[in-house]
C-alpha cells in the first residue's frame, strides 16, 4: 500500500510468510509525524481532544471526518517538540497506533506495518511479531484489539458526520491570522457546525442528539474552536525560535474565529 494516509510510506499486510523474523523496536518521539498540519479524530476522543486541539470536520459531500489541526501552515505540526516528543496533553489515536493501520481487502480488514518506520527491523531488536511456533506475538496481538476498536470507534464517528451533514447545520469556514496589521487566510477547505443552524433545529431533533451524546460532541466541537488562538501563539514560540538572533520581531495579532468563506 502507497503512501495514502499521511504518515505512512509503505504499509504492508502482517503475514507469517513475510514477517516470521521480524521485529519492532521502540523508537522514542514521533519524528515520523513531521509535515502534517492535522489527522483525522474519532468521536470518542473528542472529551480529551479539546483541551488542545480545534476539532474541525474536513472531506468531500458524503464522506464528512472528523480532525484536529496541528498547524495553520501547510506541512506544520505545532505539536511536535525540536526533540520529536508531543507537545500536547492529548496525543490522538490516529498518531498512536503509528505503525500500525487496518487495510481493507474485499470484506475483510488486514493489519499493516509500515515498514519504513525506523524501528522495524529483522535483527531481533524489540518485540517480535510471531511466537516461534508461529504464531502472532503477544505484543502484536495487543495492537490488533487496539486497531479493531479504533476502526469500531471510525465507524460509529462515520455516522455521527453522516447525521450531522444530514441536518444541515455545518458550513465551510477558514482561519484567519493578522501579522503587521495585514489579515492572511492560514487555513481553509474545512467545516465547523454553525451555531444559529444548530439552535434552529426543531426541539425533538436536538433532543434526540442530546439522547445520544451527540449533542455533547458538537458543543465540544463548537467549544475548541477557541484552540486556533493557542495555536497562533504555537505558531509565534515555532517562528521566532527559527528566526536568526538579528531578525526583526514581528508577531501575529490574533487568530479569528473561524469565518466563513
Amino acid at each position: 500500500m502507497s503512501k495514502q494516509l499521511l504518515i505512512y510510506n509503505t504499509a504492508v499486510p502482517i503475514s507469517r510468510a513475510r514477517h516470521f523474523d521480524c521485529s519492532l523496536a521502540s523508537i522514542a518521539g514521533f519524528e515520523f509525524s513531521q509535515g502534517i498540519n492535522s489527522v483525522p479524530l474519532t468521536a470518542v476522543e473528542f472529551p480529551m481532544a479539546v483541551a488542545d486541539y480545534p476539532i474541525i470536520f474536513a472531506g468531500t459531500q458524503g464522506e464528512i471526518a472528523p480532525a484536529v489541526i496541528l498547524g495553520l501552515g501547510e506541512a506544520e505540526n505545532l505539536f511536535l517538540a525540536p526533540d520529536f516528543s508531543w507537545m500536547g496533553k492529548y496525543i490522538p489515536a490516529f498518531i498512536r497506533r503509528y505503525p500500525f493501520v487496518f487495510s481493507r481487502a474485499d470484506d475483510r480488514f488486514l493489519l499493516c506495518v509500515d515498514e519504513e518506520y525506523a524501528g522495524f527491523n529483522r535483527n531481533g531488536l524489540g518485540q517480535k511479531f510471531f511466537t516461534p511456533e508461529g504464531e502472532l506475538a503477544p505484543f502484536v496481538q495487543n495492537v490488533l484489539a487496539f486497531v479493531q476498536e479504533y476502526q469500531a470507534q471510525f465507524t460509529r464517528t462515520q455516522m455521527f458526520c453522516a447525521k450531522i451533514e444530514k441536518l444541515g447545520i455545518l458550513e465551510p469556514m477558514q482561519a484567519q491570522i493578522t501579522i503587521d496589521g495585514v489579515t492572511q487566510n492560514m487555513l481553509s477547505g474545512f467545516q465547523a457546525v454553525n451555531r444559529e443552524k444548530l439552535k434552529a433545529l426543531p426541539g425533538d431533533t436536538l433532543a434526540e442528539l442530546a439522547a445520544t451524546d451527540e449533542l455533547e460532541l458538537i458543543y465540544l466541537h463548537l467549544q475548541s474552536m477557541r484552540n486556533f488562538e493557542a495555536l497562533r501563539d504555537r505558531m509565534t514560540t515555532s517562528r521566532q525560535m527559527a528566526r536568526p538572533a538579528d531578525a526583526p520581531q514581528t508577531e501575529p495579532e490574533a487568530v479569528s474565529e473561524p469565518a466563513s468563506v
